[in-house]
């Protein structure tokens, strides 16, 4: 399946490497032996040289891998958490994240170089161009209070269903 490539974005092919260059930044791939990378027009094509199984496999990968790049430096990608708890809350200080999540501090949070984050109300946006990185700065906010199966509180992605257990059964005493 072609990947199509926006007029903006530009991509550079060498041996064992694509580089895209986009409005939002830079990302680059190197490719495995054996899966070729090529430019057809307006779109990109990616083939595999032997149809066994470790070179179907990093085909999908690689395609995939290259098709995040292009959809990453053109429009960017973004993950929504929710804080859910009595008194959890988060601020924006500068460019660095402010978490009270019931410990007996604010926990800072301080993004690396290419991801924004934004507070809003009870929801903080991770956004950037690059997919891996944009999930695991997600993960590591989410690691700071998970949500607890009790009563739900906790960072948790948008849409995410925690399985809740009964309390105690607070039956009779012996």
């Amino acid at each position: 399946m072609p990947i199509p490539v926006p007029n903006s974005v530009k991509i550079a092919l060498g041996d064992d490497l694509v580089t895209v260059t986009g409005p939002k930044g830079t990302l680059s791939q190197t490719v495995p032996p054996g899966i070729t990378v090529r430019q057809d027009g307006g779109e990109l094509v990616v083939e595999r040289a032997a149809d066994d199984r470790t070179h179907r496999s990093l085909h999908g990968l690689t395609r995939t891998l290259v098709n995040n790049m292009v959809v990453g430096t053109s429009q960017g990608f973004e993950k929504r958490l929710e804080i859910i708890g009595t008194g959890y809350r988060a601020q924006q200080a500068g460019v660095a994240l402010s978490i009270a999540v019931g410990y007996s501090h604010p926990v800072v949070f301080n993004p690396p170089e290419g991801i924004t984050l934004s507070v809003d109300g009870p929801r903080v946006v991770v956004a950037g161009f690059d997919k891996q990185v944009v999930g695991e700065i997600a993960a590591q906010i989410r690691r700071i209070r998970p949500p607890e199966p009790y009563k739900g509180k906790g960072i948790r992605y948008q849409g995410e269903i925690v399985r809740r257990k009964a309390g105690k059964a607070g039956g009779k005493k012996r």
